[in-house]
């Protein structure tokens, strides 16, 4: 196990990126499997709408068109609610009291750099929230404005 671990170690000293090269091209052999790493971003958001990044790492997070509000409150400020985001990760549901009442929620993270963006709702316990269900928060202090925004 030891030796497989330095030939992998000298084969990315000998060849320090291996996405520069079209995964076609690429031998399917377990060395070069360990050491392929994912594309920067999962999807991206058509240029020709406004959207919002991750701080970050400037992957993109939501269209413009997808915000419903830009009045919530998050852990650390100002946060908008969203129908869809797009380039997230999704930890486990947990029960929480926040403003508004009790909610199960998940924590949402950029799925590039890993940064806590937010959290999404999983379920409302009270009748005038449900409409949260299935819905994201991210907090301002984790995005950005790309694309058309003059």
């Amino acid at each position: 196990m030891r030796a497989e671990a330095v030939r992998l170690k000298q084969l990315s000293i000998l060849s320090p990126s291996w996405t520069e090269f079209p995964r076609s091209s690429r031998a399917a052999s377990p060395a070069t499997v360990a050491m392929t790493r994912s594309k920067t971003f999962q999807a991206y958001l058509p240029n020709c709408h406004r959207t919002y990044s991750c701080i970050h790492c400037r992957a993109h997070l939501a269209n413009h068109d997808e915000l419903i509000s830009k009045s919530f409150q998050g852990s650390q400020g100002r946060a908008y609610l969203f129908n869809s985001v797009v380039n997230i990760g999704c930890g486990p549901a947990e029960e929480r009291v926040l403003l508004t009442g009790l909610h199960a929620v998940a924590d949402i993270y950029c799925e590039n750099c890993k940064t806590t963006l937010g959290w999404k709702y999983e379920h409302a316990f009270e009748s005038s929230q449900k409409y949260k269900e299935g819905k994201f928060i991210i907090e301002l202090a984790h995005m950005i404005k790309d694309n058309g925004w003059e």
